[in-house]
């Protein structure tokens, strides 16, 4: 089944958070822009929620629905339930036309490949069960990088979204081998050290979640789309200078405030390991970014390639970070 008839197939049923961040009342408040986040709100997404607040100061009225998975909030998009969303539609862009552009790259893919100890090395997973987050995912697309590369097959692969979810399956032993974001292989290797290891991964450093919205959209709202990748843009900067902006900014504003004190105390290492690792990248968007994205994604058969044959212009629009390196300089 294609992504694409996933995603239709797709209902949004269960609990849908919906956080309204709220208009600044002044001449220069905006049309609402609703914005579909294909994740649960945490740690690892707070510095993309310290952008919009800032952006909210720029008299931008925006409304945030996080989804539980990431496919939802594509469908928000293409259906029109939303505005502007935060993903990887790289699949759904090429086999829909559907007039979705990429914006800004949010983060990059910096996956680690947890393991039980029983497996040395990645020939000792061929023919092994594997766990992913969703089919057609980044997980899987770095998955499948990593098995060409290894030269192995993967066995039965199985299907576990959020990273925290797979933690609990890997600390309950009901799956083995998976890949897991930064917050969680910590988490994982403290619990249980001697019974799990990283595998090599990749060192690439390409797309994992994208800020995009359709095409039409982004011409029609040019301003609400330069403030965001504005604030985005300025954000990422100063978190690559100085990693601990985001604890500073998360406390001055008081988010995640129903979060355990413990989870809170990991703010400021989180965010410092997370730009050594090079998970955002200051430069936003670029055509470097997106030939990068096109070489691993074709590789990973998430796209239809050659890589080379792409069109850049078919996959995202650079107006927004222009207009926003415009106003703040680079």
């Amino acid at each position: 089944m294609t992504l694409w008839s996933r995603i239709a197939g797709a209902v949004v049923a269960g609990a849908v958070m919906v956080i309204s961040l709220g208009a600044l009342e002044t001449a220069a408040a905006q049309e609402k822009v609703r914005v579909a986040l294909g994740d649960v709100v945490s740690v690892e997404t707070l510095a993309f929620l310290i952008a919009l607040e800032r952006a909210k100061e720029k008299g931008l009225d925006c409304e945030l629905t996080s989804f539980a998975e990431e496919e939802l909030a594509i469908q928000a998009i293409v259906g029109g339930q939303a505005d502007v969303g935060i993903g990887t539609p790289y699949s759904i862009i090429q086999k829909t036309k559907v007039p979705l552009r990429n914006i800004f790259q949010v983060s990059t893919l910096v996956f680690f490949p947890v393991v039980s100890t029983e497996y040395k090395t990645w020939k000792d997973l061929d023919g092994e069960s594997f766990a992913f987050h969703a089919r057609g995912t980044a997980t899987e697309a770095y998955g499948n990088v990593i098995a060409a590369r290894e030269g192995i097959t993967f066995g039965q692969r199985s299907y576990v979204p959020g990273s925290e979810n797979r933690v609990v399956a890997m600390l309950n032993g009901t799956i083995k081998a998976t890949i897991v974001d930064l917050s969680n292989k910590n988490l994982l290797l403290k619990q249980a050290p001697d019974r799990f290891h990283v595998l090599p991964g990749i060192e690439e450093r390409v797309s994992d979640e994208i800020l995009f919205a359709n095409e039409n959209w982004i011409k029609d709202h040019s301003d609400a789309a330069t403030i965001l990748t504005q604030e985005l843009l300025t954000l990422w900067r100063e978190m690559n200078a100085d990693p601990a902006v985001i604890e500073k900014e998360r406390a001055a504003r008081k988010l995640l405030s129903d979060q355990p004190a413990e989870v809170l105390a990991e703010v400021d290492s989180y965010y410092k390991e997370g730009v050594e690792a090079g998970l955002w990248n200051p430069e936003g968007a670029s055509e470097k970014i997106a030939k990068d994205d096109f070489a691993f994604y074709t590789s990973s058969g998430q796209l239809e390639g050659p890589a080379e044959n792409l069109k850049i212009e078919e996959f995202w629009d650079f107006g927004p970070i222009e207009a926003a390196k415009a106003k703040i300089g680079g």
